[in-house]
């Protein structure tokens, strides 16, 4: 994908890690839209962006995903791209964690992304892609975040059958799995209290990796043991 000139929506874009990959396809010439639950953050993100169509969604309403895409698409003259971002987080032993918490860990990692790209594919074209968030966890489940876990990997097995399905259709689908990154996302949690982590990984390392990846039409951005991200062609 020729990232210049590139119409993409960036749903969590007024997040660190989601801005700073709004940040770096700007610097490559894309034409951003952002998508955002607050709509503060969304009109101070947009004030960055003076260009770019915003739309407020509700993960726990997926219809209001299915019109960001709408209106993103229609504000731009399509789409080429659509980046999911968000997510939520929680710790505790599975007896300490209930069903809310369960429900609300996978309406937004699972379901309000997948309503995006339900949307998405839609009025994609060609050559386009669509793009998520995952993490390490999608892979390696983690004592204490068995919900969040569940909820990513959840959201990779949705990607993974959903790249079989439309890649003859020219359509590139991204995972993104880094390992933990210094966005300040694990004290956000909506429950209990992280882990000792050790330091993560810069939110802008990993958006310059991401916009490579769309460039190249990779299938799977990952960290290796040793630290460093690689961007896969395909992913397995």
């Amino acid at each position: 994908m020729d990232l210049n000139g590139a119409r993409v929506l960036v749903a969590g874009g007024t997040g660190v890690l989601g801005g700073a990959i709004t940040a770096e396809l700007v610097h490559r010439g894309a034409r951003p839209a952002l998508a955002g639950r607050d709509p503060s953050s969304l009109a101070r993100a947009a004030e960055t962006y003076p260009a770019a169509p915003t739309a407020v969604f509700d993960a726990y309403d997926a219809g209001s995903c299915a019109r960001a895409v709408d209106r993103a698409s229609a504000a731009l003259g399509g789409l080429d791209a659509v980046v999911v971002a968000f997510g939520s987080v929680a710790f505790g032993r599975v007896e300490q964690v209930g069903d809310e918490i369960a429900e609300h860990l996978a309406a937004v990692n699972y379901l309000a992304p997948v309503a995006f790209f339900r949307a998405a594919l839609g009025v994609l074209q060609r050559g386009s892609a669509i793009a998520a968030v995952t993490g390490v966890v999608a892979e390696r489940p983690q004592s204490g975040m068995a919900d969040y876990s569940a909820s990513k990997a959840a959201l990779s097995a949705w990607l993974g059958a959903v790249r079989r399905e439309v890649r003859q259709a020219g359509v590139r689908v991204l995972e993104i799995r880094p390992a933990h990154l210094d966005t300040g996302f694990a004290d956000r949690a909506v429950m209990g209290t992280a882990p000792q982590m050790p330091k993560g990984g810069d939110p802008l390392d990993v958006a310059a990796a991401v916009a490579d990846a769309l460039a190249a039409g990779a299938e799977l951005l990952s960290t290796d043991p040793a630290g460093k991200l690689v961007v896969a062609p395909r992913a397995r």
